[in-house]
């Protein structure tokens, strides 16, 4: 077999000669007709009378019990598939009222107030009198201070009281 810079030149007739020698081997038949394939092997290649193909089921059984192997899930596809749904029950969880919001503190408020004041002056600086060139800049630091006062007030670590060495706590 001569192979180019790439490879085989004729991939056609290589492909078709290592077919050849699988089949002679008895690779790629059905069962039924490895058992003829290998009688006929010493023939020179000679090519087995008719073929046969595997005969299959008309119809698969209505009802098949589900396998006891590690594989199987204990109810076959139709089942899970068109039987009612199991969300429909009656019997479901109902969550608990979720505990209301705290108050909000003072902090709260001067933090939301700079944050509509910053949002204020660089939006409509006209509507108070005050010029583009002096809003801009103290829209801006009261936008950075609100947010700077919004990441400060952010929890770290456990709650007060609680005991680091309990783990997660839900």
């Amino acid at each position: 077999m001569s192979r180019g810079k790439d490879g085989p030149e004729d991939v056609d007739a290589t492909f078709a000669e290592i077919v050849a020698d699988l089949r002679a081997g008895g690779f790629g038949l059905p069962e039924e007709d490895t058992a003829d394939t290998a009688d006929t092997v010493g023939t020179a290649g000679a090519e087995p009378e008719s073929r046969r193909t595997p005969e299959r089921p008309a119809d698969p059984p209505a009802v098949e019990a589900p396998d006891a192997g590690w594989r199987s899930g204990g109810t076959s596809w139709d089942t899970t598939m068109f039987s009612d749904d199991p969300a429909d029950d009656d019997e479901h969880y109902v969550p608990p009222e979720p505990p209301p919001l705290p108050r909000p503190k003072m902090g709260a408020f001067l933090i939301l107030l700079l944050f509509l004041a910053g949002l204020f002056l660089l939006i409509l600086p006209g509507v108070i009198g005050v010029g583009p060139t002096v809003a801009t800049p103290l829209g801006i630091l009261a936008l950075a201070t609100a947010i700077a006062l919004l990441l400060l007030r952010v929890r770290q670590g456990p709650p007060p009281g609680a005991d680091p060495s309990t783990g997660a706590q839900v």
